[in-house]
């Protein structure tokens, strides 16, 4: 099923005067490699995971807006096929050493501490942003969004 497929039948199961029947979508995974799609995504459909962390250089090189409250997601599997939606509840943006513990644990990766966030994040960003000619920085600006799950695919 296409993205587009996925979310119109998402749009299907709602009501005639649901706010996202004129709404629109994008479509994304999580992590950069497959092991680690596969393990986020699961953590998202499984309810454990309602936050996500990423950087504003990402979204200043790809020229590309902050998420924004209210935003839907279609969540792409390791073979871009639709799992989920989801729909964004909060986000901010704060250097990368004040992203808290509350915040860690609503990732909902690891032990949920925020050691382990900041050891795995750090590790992720030190992959990523030298591609963007970026290194990591404790003051790095952290995109931090919450969301939840509005639509699931029927067999995962």
């Amino acid at each position: 099923m296409t993205p587009d497929e996925f979310f119109e039948a998402y749009q299907d199961s709602l009501d005639d005067d649901h706010p996202h029947l004129d709404a629109d979508f994008t479509a994304w995974s999580f992590g950069d490699n497959p092991d680690l799609i596969d393990t986020l995504l699961n953590l998202v459909l499984e309810g454990k995971k309602t936050a996500t962390a990423s950087c504003e250089w990402e979204y200043e090189d790809d020229d590309e807006n902050l998420p924004q409250v209210g935003e839907l997601s279609i969540i792409l599997d390791r073979n871009g096929d639709p799992a989920c939606i989801i729909e964004t509840t909060e986000v901010r943006v704060v250097p990368y050493g004040e992203v808290d513990s509350q915040f860690a644990a609503d990732e909902g990766e690891g032990d949920l501490s925020l050691m382990y966030w900041r050891e795995a994040h750090w590790r992720y960003f030190s992959r990523i942003l030298p591609k963007i000619g970026r290194e990591p920085t404790q003051d790095m600006p952290i995109v931090c969004e919450r969301f939840q799950v509005v639509f699931k695919r029927k067999s995962v």
